[in-house]
């Protein structure tokens, strides 16, 4: 079953009289629990790509179906709630709030949830996360104080505390070193294996790509492979 279905995917940035067509009509389709790479170069337009995928923007023209939604047209309000109930993010630079404990990071978009919890049973949620990515000793622990790569695990538990039902990594070994980003690496395929959960790596990197299951390549606005 498709849990990404794009159809003729088109975006063009309007700057001022000047029409920037950016994707060129890219149709492709992810199946649940899939490992994906999609890998491309800088300009290629897989940023413009990642941000329909995740939600964050919405084509000029085409069609996007996620998990069985048509969510082509929807809002900036629609778009946030299925960001919020069914998408997790890991970015390059963590996006960690820098005042805040490893658990109150991961906690953190909890606070924003539909579903209404108790502070109990968040923090447990978010313990268990972290101890899940081998932070269990580090979750009163603030970002300064923590390595690089302790970072992006703070943020990999953070992205999986709703319970997503896709993840979205953009280029999350771009600020480690080698060492540390085939641990990240690593992490991310055995929580894939465990999990079961749809997971797209963006990237430049074929090192990186190299362990998802599965490549697609972006180049000049269109699908040079799938």
């Amino acid at each position: 079953m498709s849990m990404i279905e794009l159809v003729d995917v088109v975006k063009t940035y309007q700057r001022g009289d000047v029409a920037i067509p950016v994707l060129k009509g890219v149709s492709l389709s992810i199946h649940a629990g899939e490992m994906v790479a999609l890998m491309g170069a800088s300009g290629s337009g897989k940023s413009t790509l990642l941000n329909i995928l995740g939600c964050l923007d919405r084509p000029t023209s085409g069609s996007y179906r996620l998990d069985s939604i048509d969510v082509t047209s929807f809002s900036g309000d629609e778009r946030a709630s299925i960001r919020n109930s069914k998408l997790g993010f890991c970015f390059q630079n963590f996006h960690l709030q820098p005042r805040m404990t490893a658990l109150d990071n991961v906690i953190l978009p909890l606070d924003y949830s539909d579903s209404v919890a108790s502070r109990r049973d968040m923090v447990e949620r978010a313990s268990e996360l972290l101890e899940l990515v081998g932070l269990a000793d580090r979750m009163d622990h603030e970002p300064s104080q923590l390595s690089g790569g302790q970072q992006q695990r703070v943020a990999i538990a953070r992205a999986l505390v709703n319970h997503p039902r896709l993840l979205l990594a953009d280029e999350p070994t771009g600020a480690l070193d080698s060492k540390t980003s085939v641990e990240i690496l690593q992490l991310f395929e055995q929580l894939h294996e465990h999990s079961g959960l749809t997971m797209i790596l963006v990237t430049h990197d074929a090192n990186v790509a190299s362990h998802a299951k599965r490549t697609i390549r972006v180049r000049d606005g269109l699908i040079e492979a799938a």
